[in-house]
């Protein structure tokens, strides 16, 4: 079967290659990560950051959506994943040009945050709308299921009763390069604060030894590491970047704090013009299950060394450990071989 995929962020490749386990003879064609196969673009080219980045190559993405539509010509299915900025629209193109193709969804945007009337034409270009989140399905009027979360599949079990080593504690200041530039120096000083403490750097796995030199500047005061939920699953705590890794944490059962500090703009826009009031999706998630929260958010001007240091010595542990098992059952089950069982059904 050859699959015409769509997956720009690295979180969604590597939800990629856990559907891909339950697969056989699975071709793809598309933009996903040159690791999984020879890609029209290698998700790299595709990073963008805020919405300053995207205007600038706005016409480019264009072009880039064109030539998916020509490429799907040979496609069997398709596969979009998360990134609705282009994905939404790439769906709309290729729904008239091939009206009988199956055009499958997965990891919904984030619709239940801002621009809930992107569902309307979700349901009209899509054929399967595969959310991750149990909440999110009830934004939509029909083709929307719940398939489980991904995470569940990569993490596995996660045992919350154990004794993490008291002595270790993790740092994630995120993949892009804006994040790692305005984080890490703020991590290297509380970094210093907890000098009695081994430090691990986890840092992206496709990052090269040149690219983490350029960006990260001299780490020699910590441990690195490239494998997130190993290097979780040993620390005490963590003080995390936004994204993904905020939710893998508390699924590892690894108590953290998220920090973030976006461009101006893009806050304002966020918070004043779309009303985001949450960022990490543990407590976005929790939010809706029980009306509670799991962890500390500290943005923009928040983000200090003073702040992040309080909140490793005063974060209730035992708190934590409850609400993060509480989190892992609302979501209930993983869902890659349940993509996979769609992807493959006639």
């Amino acid at each position: 079967m050859k699959l015409l995929v769509s997956a720009l962020e690295p979180s969604s490749n590597l939800h990629l290659k856990e559907v891909l386990k339950h697969t056989n003879d699975v071709e793809l064609l598309g933009i996903f990560d040159k690791s999984l196969g020879s890609p029209l673009y290698d998700i790299s080219e595709m990073a963008i950051m805020g919405v300053v980045d995207a205007i600038k190559k706005l016409h480019w993405f264009f072009k880039v959506a064109d030539e998916m539509v020509e490429l799907a010509k040979d496609a069997d299915k398709i596969l979009l994943m998360d990134s609705s900025g282009f994905n939404l629209p790439l769906a709309k193109k290729l729904k008239i040009a091939y009206p009988q193709k199956e055009i499958i969804y997965y990891i919904l945007p984030q619709i239940w945050a801002s621009r809930p009337k992107r569902a309307i034409k979700l349901e009209k270009y899509c054929d399967r709308l595969l959310g991750i989140l149990p909440f999110e399905v009830d934004y939509y009027n029909a083709k929307a299921e719940y398939i489980g979360h991904p995470l569940l599949d990569e993490i596995g079990n996660a045992d919350f009763s154990r004794v993490k080593n008291k002595n270790t504690i993790a740092f994630m200041p995120g993949s892009r390069k804006s994040e790692i530039t305005k984080l890490l120096p703020i991590f290297k000083e509380v970094r210093k604060k907890l000098s009695n403490k081994k430090a691990i750097l986890i840092i992206p796995k496709s990052f090269s030894d040149e690219k983490i030199k350029n960006l990260y500047g001299d780490v020699s005061e910590f441990e690195v590491e490239k494998e997130t939920h190993p290097a979780l699953a040993k620390s005490e705590f963590a003080f995390i970047c936004s994204g993904t890794a905020t939710l893998e944490a508390a699924l590892i059962g690894t108590p953290f704090t998220l920090s973030y500090i976006a461009k101006k703009i893009d806050f304002f826009i966020g918070t004043k013009l779309l009303g985001i009031t949450q960022v990490g999706l543990a407590n976005i998630i929790l939010t809706h299950y029980n009306n509670t929260t799991l962890h500390k958010e500290l943005l923009q001007e928040e983000v200090t060394v003073e702040n992040l240091l309080k909140e490793y010595h005063e974060t209730d542990r035992s708190i934590f450990a409850k609400k993060a098992k509480e989190l892992r059952a609302y979501l209930g089950h993983g869902s890659s071989e349940g993509v996979a069982q769609i992807l493959k059904a006639l």
